[in-house]
Order: structure tokens, then sequence, then C-alpha cells
């Protein structure tokens, strides 16, 4: 589900889940252990990226409105032990934004030291308001962090999906890039910061990202099973069902 390409000290990891990198709880569990497994193989900095036209999807939703609220609850506390341990990470990591991040995908970078599109016309943002779901704190945190209170406000409560050029000035990428470019930015912006004094520029880094760290100090399984009985309202189910309708008739079209 995930590929590895070393570039020297900077690994990139790929997801690699056709079509559109869609997100399970196997993915998670994967992509986690990948990420915690880099700074113990003497990697340095780490690259995530995804397929050319779309980096992640998010939620695999077509696949999730058949399971059952186990299954829910295992996928989201693979989730947010995913976004922990990116929050976390000892070493930097650059976010490679190949296409489409809608909700997860977003997710994914905002946890990430830095971010890179492709200009194209793609889209990104956390729409799960549009899907019915009300957006968990620890990423309403996470996306405060990067944006500010106000572009936050906006970003959340309306679930809009923004394009790379609005996202770059809102602040919600750092750079945007051609296609074809996408991956070398990110890979030149990992190299800049291995190239500094390690131990001045990791001790930076921690004390910069202990407040991203700090929402995840809490107790977090209350905020879990909001969201799993968020989920599982007729409204939400029903949004989500229609969705589903709409992106199949949009596939065989």
């Amino acid at each position: 589900m995930i590929l590895i390409n070393d570039h020297g000290m900077v690994r990139e990891v790929r997801l690699n889940r056709p079509p559109v990198n869609a997100l399970i709880a196997e993915l998670l569990v994967t992509l986690r252990e990948a990420i915690q497994a880099a700074p113990r193989d003497g990697v340095r900095a780490l690259i995530l990226s995804g397929a050319p036209g779309r980096f992640s999807a998010g939620l695999d939703v077509p696949l999730l409105l058949g399971s059952d609220r186990a299954a829910m609850a295992v996928l989201w506390r693979e989730l947010y032990a995913l976004l922990h341990a990116l929050a976390a990470s000892p070493i930097p990591i650059a976010a490679a934004l190949t296409g489409h991040a809608p909700a997860g995908g977003t997710v994914l970078a905002l946890f990430c030291d830095w971010r890179v599109m492709a200009q194209e016309d793609y889209k990104l943002g956390l729409n799960e308001v549009q899907v019915g779901i009300p957006l968990p704190p620890v990423l309403l945190g996470a996306l405060r962090r990067l944006v500010g209170s106000r572009q936050a406000e906006r970003l959340a409560v309306s679930g809009i999906l923004i394009s790379p050029q609005e996202a770059l000035r809102v602040g919600l990428v750092d750079d945007v890039a051609a296609m074809d470019q996408v991956i070398a930015r990110a890979l030149d912006w990992c190299q800049r910061m291995v190239a500094l004094p390690s131990e001045a520029m990791l001790a930076t880094r921690r004390t910069a990202r202990a407040d991203l760290l700090h929402l995840f100090e809490v107790n977090l399984e209350p905020e879990i099973q909001r969201v799993i009985e968020n989920w599982w309202s007729p409204s939400t189910q029903s949004t989500l069902r229609a969705l589903v309708e709409r992106m199949g008739k949009k596939a065989s079209s």
C-alpha cells in the first residue's frame, strides 16, 4: 500500500492504493509504521507523496459504509495514531501533494512540517461538514495552527475545497509547483533541513512543534466516540450514501 524510495538521507514514502489512495485502516497502520521506522533506519527527513493527480481522496467512504461500529472505531483510532506519529516524528516531514487532497488528504498534510502542492486544477480542504460530520477538535486545532483562527473558522465551518493558489495565500500550503516538480521541491526542502546543524535544528523544531504535539496530550477516546456517533447519525449516513451514488454515476459516465 506504500512505496519507499530513498534519496540519500531523505526517504520518500508514497501512498500506493489505486485508484485514489483512499484511506483504510490497513493503509493507516502501514504508513504509521513506515514513518516510525525511518529514523531508526538513519533517515534524516521524510517526504509523504501520492500518485500524479491524486495525493489522497481521504477516507474510503464507499468501503466504510459497509463497516460496522467496531471497524469504524479501529479506523479512527488508527487515523489518530498516524497523526500522532506525524506530529511526534523526530525528523522533518514534507508533504508532496501530487494532486487532489480533500478531507483526509489535507488532514495528513496538516501534521507534516511543510507542504508543496501541484499547481494544476486540484482541490484540497477539510470538507467534513459538507458530508455531515463536525470537524473533530484535533483536526481543527491543527488547521488553526497553520492558517490562524479566522481562516480556520472560514474553511472548517463551510467545508469548502480550495485551489492550490488559494491554499498558498492563506497558509494551508507553503509552496506550489508544476506537477513534475512537486517531489523535487519537497526533496529540496528536506535536503536544506538536513544540511542545517542537526542538533540545533531538531531542538528548535521540537520546541516549535510542541503545540501540535500538545493536541494529543489529552484523552482522545471521547472525541473518537463522538466522531463515530456522528458517522452513524441518520442524516450523515444519508448524505454519505448520496455522495457515493454521485461518485458511482461520475465514474460510469
